[in-house]
């Protein structure tokens, strides 16, 4: 199961979040207490894999406290959209009588009595022209008992009468109730008091049909609703992903008595600080296969006098203990510099008596220090790392993460690391952090990010609209942006970007063309730029919002977006100028106005002859192949549609990135002033001319 989406209502500061995206890793950023961690609380009390309670004093919304302390039923709080697997959905429709399809979502809920509540969007209820079809099925049958036989025997025409009559009787029935299924069993109990089985008689098989088919309609009615089948709920209960919160991570003391390591770990009314230390221990223990009872008892000394046997034995343990923690040592210390890039560290573990110590060291700083010592960001990875690893990896497969404030002490280079452990992690497991560091937004994936921020009414809002806070009257709060501003180095481009025109584009390849096509018009003084045109990639049609709310900055002027013309791009230019852009339409521009096709892309500019030779040429070739690629273009197709299929057919494999590469092939053909891939004369100089002229 998928988290596609959530919605969180009437929790703490939050009235009404509105539906939120949920990417594989998705971050909510804003300023302190804009209300951030109440989006995430909801989510981790949906179905936490530990603790997680509802506390109705902390949760219930304060202004309205005194209304749902005593309500009944109390609100729902948390609604959470999910996308189910193939086999996820193979396996329901096995324990029920309803088709696989029917599971492809479903949306839990949960109230503040503890109660879930499943809907099935996709569900197929009863169709309502049921009774239509039932009635259409029974003239058919009618009109075939009344169709004449010259071989009916005296019998048979008898039959035909007969069962003439029930079906009149079962049309009738159908409007005997308003219930369908009232109806439907109704019309099958006429047809059935005809009791006559002849297999060569017309009649008998006409009856027997219809029969068959209305049983078939009455069962479908009778089908339980998916909500209220038992198996299937059972099924979901057991398979929805558990939600692991984190926002205390438990950094150690230099040392760690054991025998109150042993009673921390089982208790359960530790405080926040002394309870994140102790799951950082138990976490610890764990990954390293050390037993804290074990290393204990392996340290302990008999009083008094000794034997030399008994000295032996104890000097032993000792030795067991020693080489116990030595190749605990070892193992953390390389797994751990798979993830930490900030310093090749060394860790020692040592156990003196009762006392367990964690000592560090690395190239730079090569004496031993205790890890108390170091530095709060290199605590704070050590315990991060492996609360994360064990739990989410061990116990927690298929868990959705929630993370509050994570990386917080970290420099910004660590920071940046924590992407890497992010997307490790995410292989797995669906993520969503707050944050209000700008290193903490990855710049590539803005589609991921999601601002939060209180509005006019002092309640909690989500938007994807990073530049939402900008329109609120009487607020002003352009500082909840700032992280995803400052992640794309806006700082610095600002300044760049002045008296230049920015272009949004779809991809890494568009910017590329453009750019090329750019310089040649200019050589060919076709146009004249009164400022730069810089063409800014945004990662495809899912970034063009949040790219275009950065670049707008304070201003209200929007830059163009220049979208291509297949589904995702026309879906995007209707989003765009009924919502986004709905001030300035114009802005919205669809490279297919410029070529010849109606689902053009930016390949579908150039004469396609003149393209499919640059792309014979570029496509790796197989020797038995008998026709190049320019041999079999057509002109009513897109470029990149026949540079897939001939690949397809012909056992071409086309690697991961190969549209930049492409472009980058084309581009080098441009600048050098030929006109192998366009010139002047071509018709579609003119068109790219044009696109120019409205960007």
């Amino acid at each position: 199961m998928l988290l596609n989406s959530f919605r969180v209502t009437e929790f703490r500061s939050v009235q009404d979040s509105g539906w939120i995206d949920a990417e594989q890793i998705t971050a909510l950023i804003g300023t302190n207490e804009s209300g951030k961690t109440n989006i995430l609380l909801p989510l981790w009390k949906l179905n936490p894999a530990d603790e997680g309670k509802i506390d109705l004093k902390d949760d219930l919304p304060r202004d309205k406290y005194h209304v749902y302390r005593e309500a009944a039923p109390k609100p729902v709080f948390i609604y959470a959209k999910y996308s189910l697997l193939p086999n996820e959905q193979a396996a329901l429709a096995k324990i029920s009588k309803h088709k696989a399809e029917e599971f492809a979502e479903v949306i839990v809920s949960k109230d503040y009595d503890e109660n879930l509540f499943w809907e099935f969007p996709c569900e197929v209820g009863v169709d309502p022209t049921i009774i239509d079809q039932t009635r259409n099925l029974l003239q058919e049958c009618r009109r075939t008992l009344s169709t004449t036989q010259t071989s009916s025997t005296k019998t048979e025409t008898e039959r035909r009468e007969k069962a003439s009559l029930i079906v009149d009787k079962a049309l009738e029935a159908l409007d005997s109730s308003d219930n369908i299924q009232n109806a439907l069993t109704a019309a099958l109990d006429e047809l059935k008091s005809f009791d006559e089985d002849v297999k060569t008689s017309v009649a008998c098989a006409a009856i027997s049909g219809a029969v068959q088919q209305i049983s078939e309609m009455v069962l479908e009615c009778k089908k339980p609703s998916l909500a209220k089948t038992e198996k299937v709920i059972e099924y979901l209960k057991s398979n929805m992903p558990k939600y692991v919160y984190y926002s205390n991570y438990g950094n150690l003391d230099s040392q760690i008595y054991l025998p109150q390591v042993l009673q921390n770990i089982e208790k359960k009314d530790l405080g926040i600080k002394e309870s994140a230390k102790a799951r950082t221990l138990k976490t610890l223990f764990k990954f390293v296969k050390l037993d804290p009872k074990e290393i204990t008892e392996l340290g302990t000394e008999t009083a008094g006098s000794l034997t030399q046997e008994q000295i032996e034995k104890i000097a032993d343990k000792k030795k067991e203990r020693e080489i116990l923690l030595a190749s605990a040592s070892s193992g953390f210390t390389k797994s751990f510099n798979e993830w930490w890039k900030q310093g090749n560290y060394t860790f020692e573990f040592q156990a003196d008596g009762n006392f367990f110590r964690i000592w560090v060291s690395d190239a730079v700083r090569p004496e031993r220090i205790e890890l108390e010592s170091r530095s709060t960001g290199l605590q704070w990875f050590f315990s991060f790392y492996l609360v994360f690893l064990v739990e989410s990896e061990q116990h927690h497969q298929n868990a959705i993460l929630l993370l509050d404030e994570p990386g917080v002490t970290l420099h910004p280079l660590a920071q940046k690391d924590l992407f890497m452990f992010f997307e490790n992690l995410a292989h797995n497991n669906q993520m969503l952090y707050t944050t209000h560091s700008p290193f903490m937004v990855d710049s590539n994936h803005l589609e991921r990010v999601r601002s939060v921020y209180i509005n006019s009414d002092g309640k909690t809002v989500v938007s994807p609209d990073l530049r939402a806070t900008e329109r609120l009257k009487g607020k002003n709060q352009p500082q909840s942006i700032y992280p995803a501003h400052a992640a794309l180095g806006l700082s610095i481009s600002d300044t760049l970007l002045v008296n230049c025109n920015p272009v949004l584009v779809e991809g890494e390849s568009d910017q590329v063309y453009l750019s090329a096509l750019k310089n040649l018009l200019i050589s060919k003084g076709s146009i004249s730029p009164l400022k730069e045109i810089v063409f800014i990639p945004t990662g495809g049609v899912k970034g063009i919002k949040a790219t275009s709310a950065i670049l707008s900055g304070t201003s209200e002027v929007k830059p163009p977006v220049l979208l291509d013309g297949d589904k995702p791009g026309q879906k995007m230019a209707v989003e765009l100028k009924s919502d986004f852009y709905a001030a300035v339409p114009e802005k919205i521009i669809n490279i297919s106005a410029y070529t010849e096709l109606e689902n053009g892309e930016i390949e579908d500019l150039f004469p396609k002859d003149n393209f499919a030779r640059i792309v014979a040429k570029f496509l790796p070739r197989q020797e038995e192949v008998d026709e190049d690629f320019d041999d079999i273009v057509v002109e009513d197709k897109p470029m990149c549609d026949q540079i897939e299929e001939f690949a397809k057919t012909h056992g071409i494999t086309l690697e991961t990135g190969w549209k930049v590469r492409l472009a980058t092939v084309v581009k080098r053909e441009i600048l050098k002033g030929t006109d192998k891939v366009i010139s002047e004369k071509d018709s579609q100089y003119s068109k790219i001319v044009e696109l120019f002229g409205n960007l």
